[in-house]
């Protein structure tokens, strides 16, 4: 595995290979690493002939200072990760890599997908999403990017930002399933902050989705929701949201018959968890 730390020495060596006919997997990670991260580079390594993986902390989208700080870093375990599960190049760039001196932050016109849900309860965050990953294109320009669903407003945004850009027309976006523990627990880097028993408690949050969608074609939505947040609130989580919402535009779904999912937010202690789960 090749490792960089400049953006420049990177986008030189990704621009000769892609002048070969190269193509390139993309994935972007703030480390921490787990199988769902090793399921896009697999996903990767199978699709595309160079894969590449960055890990970077991202302070922008960070709308609590305290999780900035708190965020776990696992570099050395991250690394022989990838080593043992063949990535070819590994970016590891600064702060000042990314957001160089005289670098203006773009504002990215999202429209209500970040009003609602995560962008209610994290404003600005979106926006530092998109100025990261916006930032991370131009610099790898990838054939594929590779994203997992566990993060699904965050798929749509990104789905957003490409036909912002017009990247679309040069990147591939691939969304893999969200990877789980065996009791159900969306794999998440924040899961590794988790006191022994807040992790006994944590997959109540997919079984509460799992009901979501047993219950939807007999009982009234609000009614799902409801007892869906009373449950998890009885058991100890404080929750920000649980909703049933259109898989497109994230807004209340009125008509059954269309794409929806449901998704939740929820905190045991100072830890916000989320997870989500497409319903019909």
């Amino acid at each position: 595995m090749i490792l960089f730390k400049e953006a420049k020495a990177l986008n030189q060596f990704l621009s000769d290979q892609k002048k070969n006919g190269t193509t390139i997997g993309f994935f972007p990670t703030m480390g921490a690493l787990h199988n769902g991260h090793i399921s896009l580079l697999d996903q990767a390594k199978k699709e595309a002939q160079l894969s590449i993986c960055s890990i970077f902390v991202n302070p922008t989208q960070f709308n609590n200072p305290d999780d900035f700080k708190k965020y776990p870093v696992t570099l050395e375990k991250d690394i022989d990760l990838l080593v043992s599960h063949g990535c070819d190049v590994l970016f590891l760039p600064s702060v000042e890599e990314i957001y160089p001196p005289g670098y203006k932050a773009g504002v990215y016109d999202l429209g209500t997908l970040e009003t609602v849900l995560e962008g209610h309860y994290r404003p600005g965050h979106f926006q530092g999403v998109c100025q990261v990953v916006d930032r991370l294109l131009e610099i790898v320009n990838p054939t594929f990017l590779y994203l997992g669903q566990k993060d699904f407003q965050q798929c749509q945004v990104i789905q957003k930002l490409l036909s912002l850009t017009g990247r679309n027309e040069q990147v591939t976006l691939r969304i893999s399933p969200t990877v789980r523990e065996k009791d159900g627990l969306a794999m998440s880097s924040r899961n590794l902050r988790l006191s022994q028993s807040q992790r006994a408690l944590a997959p109540a949050l997919f079984e509460e989705l799992r009901k979501s969608k047993e219950a939807l074609p007999s009982k009234p939505i609000e009614v799902i929701k409801q007892e869906a947040m009373r449950s998890l609130t009885e058991k100890g989580f404080v929750v920000d949201y649980f909703e049933i919402v259109d898989t497109q535009t994230l807004l209340p779904v009125n008509d059954r018959a269309k794409p929806a999912v449901a998704l939740v937010a929820a905190f045991l202690g100072d830890i916000r968890l989320i997870d989500n789960l497409p319903v019909n």
